[in-house]
């Protein structure tokens, strides 16, 4: 063999190689069963975005982008559709995202509405998943926020989500926030504040759903300003009428000193708060702390079919 078919044969074989080489990539790149790592609960961090899945399929997204007035939970899917049980915008108040921290007003600043980030923005200043212990079925991640306006920064906060999901008919999303002053704070009388849902549509009582408390209160004429261990909504599915379903929050009974009415409406939008019903302003010195915890329930069914009182109970005993 002289040296130009001694190249040419080289040439041959290296380009044969290269070939089985690329040909083995791709098919390893087409997987043609699940991986194992996408099996039960897992999460995902992009940036400022936490997405929790379950056998791969959406549960819930995080958003904490710099450009959002506060960061929130959108979408949170039932566990049976598929669909959220929340929505990121809706009329009236389309500024309303799904679930969310936002108070206005503190101390004249606005951590609530769509009017620029220059009147109050909570700001996510580092956000992180927890590594799961060994046999853990949960998800959990921690976040740090400021909130801040020009010559002005009331609190910051700190918060840890765990999201669990013991079976088909249920997630729970357990949510601990620590608040502590950086200034003199005043919180005058506010029907925008604190922890905040505005549910789907189809599960609202103005399209054909339910809003129920704990103490089997209907609709926010039998839900408005009374406490309760949870409040939340339920109804039909607009896509899937053959499916149940609802989101609930429960309120930890020490929040606020334990005066907590519930704050509620019928096309959607509710929240365990307290500040639409006092009359003297809410104050805190600086240093001082609010720790607030809820649970939210994503669940299939009515409430007496996901057994929220059991629930409550559950989550009280640890």
């Amino acid at each position: 063999m002289n040296r130009r078919e001694l190249l040419r044969t080289s040439v041959v074989a290296t380009s044969a190689l290269a070939f089985s080489r690329m040909a083995t990539l791709a098919l390893g790149a087409d997987y043609t069963k699940p991986v194992k790592e996408a099996k039960g609960l897992t999460a995902y961090q992009k940036d400022s975005r936490i997405l929790v899945r379950y056998e791969n399929l959406p549960i819930l997204s995080y958003r904490a982008g710099s450009d959002a007035k506060y960061p929130y939970f959108y979408p949170l899917a039932g566990p049976k559709s598929g669909l959220s049980l929340t929505t990121e915008s809706a009329l009236p108040y389309p500024h309303h995202r799904g679930l969310w921290l936002g108070c206005d007003p503190v101390n004249g600043g606005n951590y609530w509405a769509d009017n620029g980030l220059t009147s109050g923005q909570i700001r996510s200043v580092e956000l992180k998943l927890v590594a799961p212990k060994a046999g853990d079925n949960s998800v959990a991640f921690t976040q740090k926020c400021e909130w801040k306006r020009q010559g002005s920064h009331p609190f910051d906060d700190e918060r840890q989500y765990t999201v669990t999901r013991p079976n088909d008919d249920v997630v729970f999303i357990d949510c601990v926030f620590n608040l502590t002053a950086a200034e003199d704070v005043s919180i005058k009388r506010a029907k925008h504040s604190f922890f905040a849902m505005r549910a789907a549509s189809d599960i609202s009582p103005a399209y054909g759903g339910t809003l129920m408390n704990s103490e089997g209160g209907i609709n926010a004429k039998g839900t408005y300003g009374k406490p309760a261990a949870w409040c939340g909504y339920f109804g039909k599915r607009r896509f899937r009428p053959d499916v149940t379903e609802g989101i609930a929050i429960m309120n930890q009974p020490d929040n606020f000193g334990g005066n907590c009415p519930w704050f509620t409406r019928d096309y959607g939008h509710l929240s365990p708060s307290p500040f639409n019903f006092r009359k003297k302003p809410t104050t805190l010195a600086k240093g001082d702390s609010l720790k607030l915890s809820y649970r939210v329930v994503l669940f299939a069914g009515s409430p007496q079919e996901a057994k929220l009182d059991a629930v409550y109970k559950q989550w009280l005993s640890g």
